[in-house]
């Protein structure tokens, strides 16, 4: 398990799917010629829509021209690429929130299906309903990578410990949050969030982000990140349209765990009567 590159891709997703491909594929070739092995791009890569227009813009994972394209590029790169979420089509009225994982082969190795659905209202007016578009899904879903274990989550998944712990538990070295989280809610918590779910599981975390206003007037917070087991931020995407980069080395997620080897120190409890 040598040390790799890892690339974070940060994007300002539009309503225009092949604008999309286009602008994501952009961004993964420039970090796979920086040296990065493992890129990633954030929630949403494909679209980025809440309005009744989404159902002719999309399509099942089998006929998607983003899977497709993205299949294509990981084979022509030799990379692994992780598709940090798609909108694909899994019934008549109703899409999955699909993070796909491809192999240098271009061959699907992994797909997570976003287990919350943003239900919230925000101040300012500012609302989302998930569930009436997205089908939650209901499996955790781990892979294993050249350097170590992947734990798969999208964005709203963030807020719930125990998904983060279970993977860890599950063998994950490295968790991946791509999101399109809302500059609100992320001037608040991003960081945080981010940070502790590293802390609490020893494990490296990859966050890549949307960023900026997009077409529907939605705004996304950016501040694609990369931390240590420890907690520590090694890279931060800002606002701006992008990539960054960092070296990963999976020892260090042993020697996280053997300074504070909290996965093994699990109680349960019980009130008292």
């Amino acid at each position: 398990m040598n040390p790799f590159t890892a690339a974070c891709v940060q994007m300002t997703s539009s309503g225009d799917v092949d604008e999309n491909i286009s602008s994501a594929s952009a961004l993964i070739r420039e970090a796979h010629s920086q040296g990065a092995t493992f890129i990633l791009t954030p929630e949403m890569t494909n679209i980025i829509d809440q309005s009744s227009g989404l159902w002719g813009k999309i399509s099942p994972a089998e006929e998607c021209p983003s899977v497709a394209a993205f299949e294509a590029l990981a084979a022509e790169l030799n990379i692994w690429l992780l598709i940090g979420s798609l909108a694909v089509k899994v019934g008549e009225r109703k899409a999955a929130n699909r993070s796909f994982l491809f192999n240098p082969d271009g061959h699907i190795a992994a797909q997570y299906d976003k287990a919350h659905m943003f239900d919230v209202d925000l101040s300012g007016g500012e609302s989302y309903r998930e569930s009436r578009t997205y089908e939650a899904g209901r499996d955790m879903v781990t892979a294993d990578l050249p350097w170590g274990r992947l734990g798969l989550s999208i964005c709203y998944d963030l807020r719930f410990p125990a998904l983060y712990r279970a993977l860890a538990k599950a063998g994950a070295d490295f968790l991946t949050v791509p999101s399109a989280f809302t500059r609100q809610t992320g001037e608040a918590h991003w960081h945080i969030l981010n940070r502790a779910r590293a802390i609490e599981t020893g494990c490296f975390v990859i966050a890549p982000a949307q960023t900026g206003r997009h077409w529907n007037g939605r705004e996304t917070y950016g501040h694609s990140l990369i931390i240590d087991p420890w907690g520590k931020v090694l890279a931060d995407g800002g606002t701006d349209i992008g990539i960054v980069l960092a070296e990963i080395d999976p020892a260090e997620v042993a020697k996280a765990r053997g300074r504070i080897p909290s996965l093994s120190h699990d109680r349960e409890y019980q009130l008292p009567n």
